[in-house]
């Protein structure tokens, strides 16, 4: 665990919500629908997931624990939560699964630095501890600081870390995210999400299995995240322009936020493997702000034959 927390404090996460789902089948239906495994979850986990379309691209991410047996809970970006509900609920059928938008009665803070080392205590990353009526969930490092994500808690914690702070954390993390702008964008591996814990291949089938496990099993993954920071705004959607090739995009920001020093932003692009070769990337057109690669905190592997 880090001992210097150069950003502590807690943030109310407003841009996120929380899907519950409730139910003697509510672990087993999440399980045929998501990337990972949610039928084992255990009470003192939690766990990082996608929800893909038919063609194997990601419709929404999650943080994904139990809080019972027959509940579930699933935070993701407020953006895509409507849509998400809705879409999860065209395949409960006769599943004993009820699904609701529960974002006012779990509101869900972000604890950083020292913030966060109180209350994790010996928690390891995606370890989940019911604390009362909360639940406590440490999350990824990012910068050398520790995090944790509370949800219900019974007092709201003093609010004393902006919302930008908190999104440069995630975006330090190297945990990509959907956005409503991202929306069916990624087939996971183009999010590194198998490298981050947000596949499991082991599991059963859930919609498109196959293009996901075929893109892991060939190595065929051609694109990938990285971590860059750009000199102006960036936003998730823009696309990205190699200087070799501005005739046609060669990856897209996922997650943004602004730089800690007040000069642009740091951002998760997915890329073009190709694109990392030589040359540069610009932002949202061929003579647009150069993006200067910065290291991720996982090791992302480049095989030659893959960025071919």
């Amino acid at each position: 665990m880090s001992t210097t927390f150069p950003i502590s404090g807690t943030a109310r996460i407003a841009t996120f919500g929380v899907i519950r789902a409730v139910g003697a089948d509510a672990a087993g239906f999440l399980n045929g629908q998501l990337t990972n495994d949610i039928e084992k979850l255990g009470p003192s986990e939690a766990r990082l997931a996608g929800y893909c379309s038919a063609k194997g691209r990601l419709l929404a991410s999650f943080v994904v624990w139990k809080t019972s047996p027959d509940e579930v809970l699933l935070a993701c970006h407020a953006s895509v939560l409507p849509a998400t509900i809705k879409r999860l609920g065209m395949f409960v059928l006769r599943a004993k699964c009820k699904l609701s938008d529960a974002s006012a009665e779990v509101p869900l803070f972000g604890l950083a630095g020292t913030a966060a080392a109180s209350v994790i205590g010996d928690l390891p990353v995606w370890g989940k501890r019911d604390d009362g009526s909360s639940q406590v969930v440490r999350l990824p490092d990012a910068a050398g600081v520790v995090r944790a994500l509370v949800a219900s808690p019974a007092v709201a914690p003093a609010q004393d870390l902006s919302l930008a702070a908190w999104q440069w954390l995630d975006v330090q993390s190297g945990v990509p995210g959907i956005e409503v702008a991202t929306v069916e964008q990624f087939v996971p591996q183009m999010l590194n999400f198998e490298l981050v814990g947000g596949v499991n291949f082991q599991k059963g089938c859930y919609p498109g299995q196959e293009i996901v496990a075929r893109s892991h099993y060939r190595g065929t993954a051609k694109r990938r995240t990285f971590l860059f920071d750009i000199d102006t705004v960036a936003a998730p959607g823009q696309e990205v322009f190699h200087s070799a090739d501005p005739g046609q995009p060669a990856g897209l920001v996922a997650n943004a936020a602004p730089r800690q020093d007040g000069t642009g932003t740091s951002a998760l692009v997915e890329v073009k493997l190709n694109a990392l070769d030589s040359g540069s990337l610009h932002l949202g057109s061929p003579d647009g702000a150069v993006l200067q690669r910065r290291e991720l905190p996982y090791h992302v592997p480049i095989d030659a034959d893959q960025a071919a």
